[in-house]
């Protein structure tokens, strides 16, 4: 489903539920300081590399310094989520993990395993690490989808995947200080 007028929250109904509750937090894309990896997958590497295009590009106009992205290559998508765990480390090397990828549904079941057991290691290495991994890896149906999200402009997945781990990163840095 894409994102639509229907489905987008109004920053004022943001505004007006805030002052209902005792605290509500606001993410922040901010990225001077800020430390990012990139898991990505060299299987439809074509794709990949658009998806890092937009992503690169959206933490440049963030803040985030060049010296402060790690960048490694995955042979595929079902070795992103070990590649960001090793990323992120036991001393936290880095502040969120963006994975991007591209998993293209085929004539055999392959699609289903490696799309499902991504997503799901990605999400069990954040869950475990508690630092953000960013869901930046296309599953789609068919090439001409997975060309349209990564298109290089402001749709671009990896551009949102990569504005994504920046305010998690705010969210989490706003948690972690209130305790």
């Amino acid at each position: 489903m894409k994102k639509t007028a229907s489905t987008e929250i109004d920053p004022e109904a943001i505004a007006e539920v805030a002052q209902r509750v005792g605290t509500s937090l606001t993410a922040s894309q901010d990225g001077r300081g800020r430390r990012i990896g990139v898991a990505a997958g060299r299987f439809n590497g074509a794709i990949t590399l658009r998806l890092l295009e937009g992503a690169l590009g959206a933490l440049a106009e963030a803040g985030v310094e060049r010296r402060d992205v790690v960048l490694a290559w995955a042979p595929g998508a079902f070795e992103i989520p070990l590649l960001a765990q090793a990323m992120i480390g036991a001393t936290r090397r880095v502040d969120a993990v963006i994975t991007l990828g591209a998993v293209i549904r085929g004539d055999t079941g392959h699609y289903d395993l490696v799309a499902g057991e991504c997503a799901r290691g990605i999400q069990d290495v954040q869950l475990a690490t508690g630092v953000p991994v960013v869901f930046g890896v296309l599953t789609t149906e068919n090439l001409d989808q997975a060309l349209v999200r990564s298109l290089p402009d402001h749709t671009n997945k990896g551009r949102e995947a990569a504005l994504t781990a920046l305010e998690m990163i705010s969210l989490v840095d706003q948690l972690s200080s209130r305790s």
